[in-house]
């Protein structure tokens, strides 16, 4: 009888080294010998997109399969079968009302807690978000619990608008009601919250004039543990790794040529194009996902009343500016430009997420990307009709290929959150102002 030698490397395995944790991805030599492979871990990341979608460019016009994709969603279409869209959805939490009238720009952190913010600029008061429900769930063995991104800088804090505080827009993850966790938007710093870092300030600022990786400090490890894996784990590990070194080339690259920030705290610029911050940024999520860095991630393209332009979408005008189109057909129509435009740039990543290899599927068999805003129709502040994209299979099951639809607005937003707990196995029963599931599953 032949005996099996193959040894087992615990998921957790990491390279390190002085500031350095390195995690690997999922590797054949993960799963030991007569074992059945254990379940792949359940990842999250949610994307918040502030003004909300052009009037007749985001739903698709027909429910069920099969239905055809819309102008904005075009660019997700080759996944399909990840893809559920879900049109008809309000979001209460966010209306204007006597007591609290305006604010309506002040109220986005509602997308993933499902909760009204309070008005009070000197004591914000909100929700736990659903990201960070899934991180402490699913985030207790990983370097990172959870990580938050985006690309603009909050700039403004304490009294922001109508009299809510800045911490409103400025963060779309809070680990408890009282506490927004900030959001990163320098992708050099963010790579070294994924990986470490090591030493002080000035080493740091040393380091990087000597164009070295942040894996020569492992370098000696990385054959060792090679020796140990099959022939596909090795093409993996070198795959993976030689991710990560693209993508410090790529973000010192940028930052040489980026906005310089003012504080010696963190002396990295931040990339001036907004086409290659998106990316890094999204690229960061990806990688951080391969290595089984954290399971739970946030994501801004923008700040409510963001003022951004995008000339690669072939749009004109600011972001906040264009979403006030006048409900004028070719306004309009330039808005939804924009809107695809960061479709186009979400999909990049979801196709990052397909094509990495894990256990019998992939990564986004294994994860779930919701994208939302607060608004529908944002020249009216119309908190109705509100975009729900969810793409990815959470734990292989979450069918795709799907438009719902919730006519005349019968159905909250908060409930969607709910259901979403539920689908991760978190079964709590509310979420901000929820009041039951929904049938999504």
């Amino acid at each position: 009888m032949k005996l099996i030698t193959k040894k087992h490397l615990p998921r957790r395995t990491f390279l390190k080294s002085a500031g350095v944790t390195v995690g690997l991805p999922f590797l054949d030599a993960m799963v030991p010998a007569f074992a059945q492979a254990s379940a792949p871990p359940k990842r999250f990341v949610g994307v918040w997109h502030p003004h909300g979608v052009a009037p007749g460019y985001w739903s698709p016009t027909t429910e069920g399969a099969d239905f055809e994709f819309s102008y904005v969603t075009k660019p997700i279409e080759k996944l399909r079968d990840y893809v559920t869209l879900i049109s008809g959805l309000d979001i209460p939490e966010c209306y204007s009302t006597e007591e609290e009238p305006g604010g309506n720009h002040a109220r986005g952190a509602a997308i993933f807690s499902g909760a009204r913010p309070r008005r009070n600029a000197v004591a914000p008061y909100l929700g736990v978000t659903i990201d960070q429900l899934i991180a402490q769930e699913f985030g207790r063995d990983t370097i990172l619990s959870s990580i938050q991104l985006g690309v603009e800088d909050a700039g403004n804090y304490g009294n922001c608008n109508w009299g809510y505080n800045c911490a409103y827009t400025n963060s779309m993850s809070w680990i408890s009601p009282t506490e927004p966790l900030p959001t990163e938007i320098n992708p050099r710093v963010a790579f070294e919250r994924l990986f470490g870092t090591g030493g002080s300030t000035e080493e740091r600022r040393r380091g990087r004039t000597l164009d070295a990786s942040i894996l020569d400090s492992v370098a000696d490890k990385i054959p060792e543990l090679k020796r140990e894996l099959g022939n596909s784990d090795q093409v993996r590990m070198d795959s993976y790794l030689e991710n990560i070194r693209e993508l410090e080339r790529r973000i010192q690259i940028a930052l040489n040529n980026g906005v310089e920030e003012p504080t010696e705290e963190v002396p990295f610029g931040i990339p001036q194009d907004k086409d290659i911050h998106f990316r890094l940024m999204f690229d960061l999520i990806a990688l951080a996902f391969e290595g089984d860095i954290t399971r739970s991630a946030t994501m801004m393209l923008g700040r409510d009343l963001s003022g951004f332009n995008f000339p690669a979408s072939g749009s004109t005008g600011a972001w906040h500016g264009s979403s006030h189109h006048g409900d004028k057909p070719d306004n309009i129509a330039n808005y939804a430009k924009m809107n695809r435009y960061h479709y186009s740039i979400v999909a990049e990543f979801l196709h990052k997420l397909h094509d990495m290899p894990e256990g019998d599927g992939n990564v986004l068999d294994h994860s779930l990307m919701y994208m939302g805003s607060n608004m529908g129709n944002s020249h009216r502040h119309a908190h109705e009709k509100i975009p729900v994209a969810l793409v990815g299979k959470i734990d292989g099951t979450f069918q795709g290929n799907r438009h719902i639809l919730f006519p005349d607005n019968t159905e909250k937003h908060a409930n969607m959150l709910l259901s979403l707990l539920h689908l991760y196995g978190i079964e709590r029963e509310s979420i901000g102002g929820s009041t039951h599931l929904l049938p999504i599953a």
